[in-house]
């Protein structure tokens, strides 16, 4: 039998019992347990399944001529490339600022702890397209930015417009509001991680960032890997925000495209193609990266 069968025994009857036969449910024949309203639940579907699709195949509105023409168009693929390069950056600046917070907001100290809860506070509270938005206009508020110290050296000086681009406002703004949620993801990870291994790292002399670094992280990545592969993927699509500040993403391309040409619907099309090959491939890379983790568990647990 297998696991996900189940089954009905079928008896014999009386006459089937006799004197050289002591045991009468020897003769007991095992007959696969039938499912009808499961078949007529798949079959029911895949019509439902048939006629969507010969529905968005024939209908002409849909264009796919048009949507065959740009999918390659240079301009719509690189604006894919400044997706998932903004993506990349993204992601990165959020995980290294993740774990800094996560430590702060784990550490003895209070006013550390404290403000990285503000940030958190703060960054997970406010929407980030209003985020996103306030960078790019952060010239309103500073015209002119000086980093250094007075009289002594000057590191940057000039018109906060010429600093703000609309990448490095869309690496703040994403960025630094990723980063408040990779913190909560690392420190949900760290926690993980039974407190005797930091009770016995510090018996050993090691100091805060020692242990956290070579006997917390280690254990806490597995943990971590999952919902951080999740966050990967939504800032991919996230990204598409930046078409707000005139940023030349895979959407704001497209954009660009129908605002001339008015074929909105195929270049929509264009644009949840590319976005669902792209989620797609991060999908494929998350699943190969957990199961490694998980093999290297049982190799260390063996």
């Amino acid at each position: 039998m297998t696991d996900n069968q189940s089954y009905r025994i079928s008896r014999p009857g009386r006459g089937d019992r006799s004197p050289a036969a002591p045991f009468p449910h020897d003769g007991m024949t095992v007959v696969a347990k039938r499912y009808p309203w499961r078949w007529i639940t798949t079959g029911v579907l895949a019509l439902l399944l048939i006629l969507l699709v010969r529905s968005v195949v024939m209908n002409d509105n849909f264009a796919w001529p048009v949507v065959g023409r740009y999918l390659f168009s240079p301009i719509i693929l690189s604006g894919l490339w400044v997706t998932l390069w903004l993506t990349v950056v993204i992601m990165l600046l959020a995980i290294v600022l993740g774990v800094v917070i996560a430590a702060m907001r784990l550490a003895s100290n209070p006013l550390l702890a404290w403000c990285s809860g503000g940030y958190i506070w703060f960054f997970r509270g406010t929407p980030v397209l209003v985020q996103l938005i306030f960078w790019y206009n952060l010239a309103a508020l500073y015209p002119q930015v000086f980093i250094g110290i007075p009289h002594l050296f000057t590191l940057y000086e000039g018109s906060m417009n010429d600093l703000i681009t609309p990448y490095t406002a869309a690496i703040l703004g994403l960025g630094l509001n990723e980063a408040a949620y990779m913190a909560e993801i690392i420190r949900g990870g760290i926690s993980s991680v039974d407190s005797g291994q930091q009770e016995a790292a510090l018996a050993l002399g090691m100091k805060q960032g020692l242990w956290l670094r070579r006997v917390i992280l280690p254990q806490a990545v597995p943990f971590i890997i999952p919902p951080t592969g999740n966050q990967v993927i939504g800032m991919l699509k996230t990204t598409s925000l930046v078409s707000v500040i005139s940023l030349s993403d895979l959407l704001y391309s497209a954009q660009s495209i129908y605002s001339r040409t008015f074929e909105n619907i195929p270049l929509l099309i264009v644009c949840c193609i590319w976005y669902l090959a792209a989620t797609t491939l991060l999908s494929a890379i998350q699943s190969r990266i957990e199961k490694y983790f998980r093999r290297s568990q049982r190799d260390a647990s063996a």
